[in-house]
């Protein structure tokens, strides 16, 4: 039986990626998350400075060195617009990460320095189209973004775009959209998927970057009280309709799609500074609890519901 490039799903206690969030995930909770039997990750873009990158990575290296099989992963801007991707890049060959997942852009930009040291490359994509493209291009899993999922966020239902993926590439499929339970981890598999891509569940976590106001705004949020407007970064995102409020926007006029620009992400006027990014599984959200509470729950959920399955399918299948 051959191992598919990522994350070692037998040293995992379920089949979850806590997704990289924008302004959310840090190195505490990267490693909280490892120790938790789940895949740790954080986006590039959340360390102010280059040098507090490099301070980030080297505390993830030492907080995950003792856990036999943990596996970790970053999320890259690989977008024209982006000004530290070449210096990013240099760093990602020295850490290593498990998994570099290319955002807003294609994924041939690392392949050749991730493969270099044996790491994976998932390109994250929102429709089949990109996901053909990324296939083709050589990436070793895909990350289907699906409509329900928190910040960037898709327009395709799970069950069709599976499927549909599912007709040109083998390799490993990340689902994320709405997943915030170990059912619906369960029910990622099922689909035919190898891991799910879990976000919004967690960003309440003490763990993360987030502000108390951002954690009250979660607990007592709902499903219909979430938004998707292209309007704040010209990318169709989901977010907490009260934050877009408090910050002027009128939720019933959202139509023109913002202009698309990721350079001095952490900018003082940039617009997503106060808005708050939640999917619309945000209701599963009842309180501020530690990322290992959270965790626990999903993986009784998932156990309860008969998890596994994708890992049992492949044994038996020989791949």
């Amino acid at each position: 039986m051959t191992t598919p490039p990522g994350p070692a799903r037998d040293a995992l206690r379920a089949p979850v990626i806590v997704a990289p969030m924008f302004l959310v995930s840090g190195p505490e909770f990267v490693i909280e998350s490892c120790r938790a039997g789940l895949v740790g990750s954080f986006p590039t873009q959340n360390a102010r400075t280059f040098e507090d990158l490099v301070d980030w990575f080297d505390r993830i290296r030492a907080g995950v060195a003792d856990l036999p099989g943990a596996s970790w992963a970053i999320s890259m801007i690989v977008h024209r617009s982006y000004e530290r991707f070449a210096a990013e890049l240099e760093l990602v060959q020295e850490y290593r990460p498990d998994v570099v997942v290319t955002a807003l852009g294609p994924p041939s930009r690392v392949l050749d320095e991730v493969h270099g040291y044996g790491g994976a490359v998932y390109a994250d994509v929102m429709s089949v189209e990109h996901a053909r493209k990324a296939a083709d291009a050589g990436a070793d899993g895909l990350v289907l973004v699906c409509h329900g999922a928190g910040g960037h966020t898709g327009r395709l239902s799970p069950f069709a775009f599976v499927d549909e993926v599912r007709r040109f590439f083998d390799g490993p499929l990340v689902v994320g959209g709405a997943v915030s339970t170990g059912r619906a981890v369960r029910a990622v598999e099922v689909l035919g998927a190898d891991y799910a891509y879990m976000g919004t569940r967690f960003i309440a976590c003490p763990e993360s970057l987030v502000n108390d106001r951002y954690r009250d705004m979660l607990v007592r949020s709902e499903l219909g009280d979430v938004t998707a407007t292209a309007a704040v970064t010209g990318v169709l995102c989901s977010w907490l309709t009260e934050s877009l409020t408090d910050a002027g926007y009128d939720p019933e006029s959202l139509a023109e799609a913002g202009r698309i620009d990721f350079s001095d992400v952490h900018g003082e006027h940039k617009p997503w500074k106060d808005i708050f990014g939640a999917g619309q599984g945000v209701g599963e959200i009842d309180s501020a609890a530690s990322l290992a509470d959270v965790a626990d729950r999903i993986v009784e959920e998932y156990r309860a519901a008969g998890g596994h399955v994708a890992q049992q399918r492949r044994a038996e299948v020989g791949v």
